[in-house]
């Protein structure tokens, strides 16, 4: 246990004066000793503070203060723990590890155990990381070529990489590749591990809460963040992965382009340009996907390849909707629209009936020029009133058009705030805040559920406002399909709900509960969005896709991943025949 913990140097509080408990540890440091152990001495200095202390003036040396938190209540000591957790990571060890500890009261005797011990070999990872190292991962394996951005269980950096935008996670490794050639890497340590969950992840926004697990791996693509306009002329440009919409609209605007992607800029580029992307645009310039000309994929084997109309247009059809079933996408090139000006509009609604709303929120909707889209969201009915939101788009520069047009959304309830504003999409997309160096720090496990509604009946309005009611669910969102969604032939892309009316997400905390209420509502609905379903069981995949699309990705998933790689999604199993 020694060699698995490394030497810790003994301090002892009673014999010492802060300083010099300091300059003993920053001896250890400098020397390479993994530990130092403060220990409790009738009138010495308190533990927990000291290790405070010795943390801030430190950079890498594992402070071990076994037993400082006993007595406290279950509640003081783990807010004792998280807090200096924060303020340290995992550099105070709270437990009695089997160290050997080898006490030290000056320079010299910290020397002499340095050249005892000798720690020319000392493991790149400190003691107290190793410890929280997951069962059944070859740390050790990791390539040489991702080890350095590896991040494990006890790095400074996991907090950040455990979670996504709306939930917790923990899995036992994120690898970070930067090229395609990593990825290959990547993807060849997750097949010697297959007994293991795989994410992949670009922004870590996902609803669906696919890009975590538990104890598993995490393929992160946020250092893959290019952006670069490859065409001026054809508005042909390169994007990563990793890179937000938010950053995508930033760099269009300086030539006048936009391309359409959801409705919040901070997402990322790869899980939504692979699942479909029903955004504010939408209505007027199609889907995501639907620009997408070519995409740049590492498969499961580890080949890059490039998929286009002209290579591999098969895996390209696959990709534009179920992209995260056949590999690892590493760039895009998309051919993007010119955009100027456009009506921004968030606009809050006070309404006594909220099945009234929905059935007049639903015929504006259905006779709404093109170049407007609306979404709405609520949450759970109140005691005579509901609070709705609606916000959208007008694809127009004329404040005279963007009014005509809002005009009778703004009808449907009792006007309370509103903010509209002649601006660039990529404002609006900006209008996201910035995940930050430090990443997501998100906990909890939101359930989700979507469909595709064909149309918004009284039927439908009525079921939606006892679901409100029933306090189930606490976000109700509508997207605004229709228009230029349905130029795109069923047929060119895996995607192939393009005539629904409105793609419907709720979100609640019970999931028994929650499908309980939603599978009341099914016979409303023709299908689901794959981004914001959390629904494992097997019937969603046949809501996903219809058969003749299945059957289609069943053929190319036996072509292009038959071992099953990438199976922690809305699977498609090769094995399935039917």
């Amino acid at each position: 246990m020694a060699d698995e913990w490394g030497i810790a140097l003994c301090l002892a509080g009673a014999q010492a004066e802060p300083e010099q408990l300091t300059a003993l540890a920053g001896r250890a440091e400098a020397g390479g000793l993994d530990v130092v152990v403060l220990r409790d001495d009738e009138g010495g200095l308190d533990p927990w503070t000291t290790a405070a202390w010795l943390a801030g003036r430190t950079d890498r040396i594992q402070i071990g203060v076994p037993g400082a938190l006993d007595g406290l209540t279950p509640a003081m000591a783990g807010k004792a723990r998280e807090s200096l957790g924060i303020l340290a990571g995992t550099r105070v060890v709270t437990t009695e590890m089997a160290w050997e500890a080898v006490p030290a009261a000056a320079p010299e005797d910290v020397d002499r155990l340095i050249q005892e011990v000798g720690v020319r070999d000392r493991p790149r990872r400190p003691a107290a990381v190793r410890a929280l190292r997951r069962d059944g991962i070859d740390y050790d394996g990791i390539p040489a070529s991702l080890a350095d951005v590896a991040i494990e269980p006890g790095d400074p950096g996991y907090r950040g990489h455990r979670s996504t935008y709306m939930r917790g996670g923990s899995p036992g490794l994120v690898l970070r590749p930067r090229t395609p050639a990593e990825v290959a890497d990547a993807l060849a340590f997750a097949r010697r591990h297959r007994h293991l969950p795989l994410g992949l992840r670009s922004g870590g926004h996902g609803v669906s809460g696919r890009s975590t697990n538990d104890g598993g791996l995490i393929i992160d693509l946020g250092a893959m963040n290019e952006i670069r306009v490859l065409d001026e002329q054809r508005r042909i440009v390169r994007v990563g992965p990793g890179a937000t919409w938010k950053q995508v609209a930033a760099v269009l605007d300086r030539y006048g382009w936009a391309l359409g992607s959801g409705d919040y800029g901070g997402v990322g580029v790869g899980g939504l340009a692979t699942a479909g992307g029903i955004g504010l645009l939408s209505r007027e310039h199609g889907l995501t996907i639907d620009h997408l000309r070519a995409v740049e994929v590492v498969l499961a084997d580890g080949t890059p390849v490039r998929a286009s109309e002209r290579e591999n247009p098969d895996l390209l059809w696959a990709i534009r909707g179920a992209g995260a079933n056949f590999g690892v996408a590493t760039a895009f090139e998309f051919e993007v629209s010119e955009v100027g000006e456009v009506g921004w509009a968030q606009l809050v609604l006070v309404s006594p009936d909220i099945e009234q709303t929905l059935k007049q929120y639903g015929a504006v909707a259905r006779t709404a020029p093109r170049d407007t889209t609306v979404f709405l969201g609520s949450g759970p009915a109140q005691p005579g009133q509901s609070v709705v939101q609606l916000y959208g788009i007008v694809d127009n520069p004329d404040p005279e058009v963007v009014v005509e047009r809002l005009t009778p959304f703004a009808s449907t309830g009792l006007l309370v705030q509103q903010r509209v504003v002649l601006t660039s999409y990529a404002q609006v997309m900006a209008e996201a805040a910035d995940v930050g160096p430090d990443g997501h720090h998100s906990r909890g496990e939101p359930v989700s559920r979507s469909a595709f509604l064909p149309r918004l009946t009284d039927e439908f309005a009525r079921d939606a406002a006892r679901l409100l009611h029933s306090g189930e669910v606490y976000f109700f969102q509508l997207r605004h399909m229709g228009g230029a969604i349905t130029d795109t032939p069923p047929s060119a892309t895996a995607f192939a709900h393009r005539t629904p009316e409105f793609q419907l997400t709720v979100m609640g905390s019970d999931r028994d509960a929650l499908n309980r209420a939603w599978d009341r509502l099914a016979h409303h609905f023709d299908g689901l969005y794959l981004s914001f379903e959390t629904d494992p069981r097997p019937e969603r995949l046949l809501d996903a896709f219809p058969p003749d699309v299945l059957t289609r990705l069943r053929t190319l998933k036996r072509r292009y991943d038959p071992g099953n790689l990438f199976r922690d999604n809305f699977n498609i199993d090769p094995e399935v025949q039917a």
